[in-house]
């Protein structure tokens, strides 16, 4: 997929002030339990998402994810508890393709159509002037295809095409659901700055994803979720304390280190022939107990948790999820 631009001359203000309203732009679950029959897929959960950040919301295949999406677009009528945009249901709102955009994984097009006629759809059933059709389809770098019958796109074509119909009204929230999917590594990078560059702008974007490691890359705080609940909320920074540093040493002895690390408590694993992977002491320690036994270290580094451990450690419970 060739490399895109944003269109210079393409209208994208950002968000216009909020008055005083100190709930514009905010994403707000409070207490949200829904349930079908004897399923309760979202249990309880609260959390908040401020304008200006990028958050991934994540969780397990059933934690309740998509049901909370849904709640939060009107889809679905939580059990109780509310799911709000702007201090309001999304039923309450006054302009929601003007304030809400959302691109949920299932979105589907009619396959004769092309991108731009399917826009132009959008444009004359909401209002929106229909000039604003070719100016998103640029803006997610689709321009070059704007005529082409949907059928014959791509599914990281379709995945910018949903993108671009919840861009439509210019809206300061965005929600996606797996927007990466079908992106291919080129794609993924220009949709991770892409993301950014909207939230730089002062908008609110959560999106919904599997990819930890590129949800890594892109977001400025992570919503976890399990079993359709909320399981933390934090930044990436303050996600990582508390969960375990590795220490990876090697060198031409690797046999001695492990007997030098014999009754300090630390848990030690082999990685690869001639190093060590350790937790439970810091480097610090690892090079001290060395140097005391007179061992040879070529590599002595610290590793800490990425998200995909975090995830795990604090997902895992060796039960099924609620939902399939």
């Amino acid at each position: 997929m060739s490399r895109h631009r944003r269109n210079s001359t393409a209208t994208h203000p950002a968000p216009q002030s909020n008055g005083g309203n100190t709930e514009q732009g905010r994403i707000v679950v409070c207490e949200l339990c829904k349930d079908f029959g004897a399923i309760r897929a979202v249990d309880r959960l609260s959390f908040t998402v401020e304008p200006g950040t990028v958050t991934g919301f994540l969780g397990p295949n059933g934690a309740g994810k998509t049901t909370t999406l849904r709640a939060l677009l009107g889809l679905v009528e939580p059990t109780s508890g509310t799911a709000t945009i702007n201090g309001l249901r999304y039923a309450e709102l006054t302009d929601p393709l003007r304030t809400v955009g959302a691109a949920l994984e299932s979105s589907s097009f009619h396959p004769a159509r092309s991108g731009l006629a399917h826009l132009r759809i959008y444009c004359a059933v909401t209002g929106i002037p229909d000039q604003r059709a070719p100016e998103v389809l640029e803006l997610v770098g689709l321009g070059g295809a704007e005529h082409r019958k949907v059928r014959g796109y791509s599914l990281g074509m379709r995945q910018r095409l949903a993108l671009a119909a919840a861009l439509l009204g210019d809206p300061p929230v965005l929600i996606l659901d797996e927007p990466a999917n079908g992106l291919d590594p080129e794609g993924i990078a220009w949709l991770r700055a892409f993301l950014r560059e909207l939230a730089r702008e002062g908008r609110t974007v959560l999106i919904s994803s599997h990819a930890l490691a590129e949800v890594e890359q892109t977001v400025d705080q992570v919503v976890i979720v399990h079993r359709g609940r909320l399981v933390r909320q934090a930044g990436l920074a303050e996600l990582s304390q508390g969960h375990s540093v590795t220490v990876r040493a090697g060198g031409p002895d690797p046999h001695a280190l492990l007997r030098a690390l014999a009754g300090t408590g630390a848990e030690v694993e082999w990685a690869g022939a001639r190093a060590l992977r350790i937790r439970g002491i810091d480097a610090a320690m690892v090079g001290h107990l060395a140097h005391a036994a007179r061992i040879e270290l070529h590599e002595l580094s610290t590793q800490r948790s990425d998200l995909e451990e975090i995830f795990l450690a604090l997902t895992s419970d060796g039960t099924p999820a609620v939902m399939p």
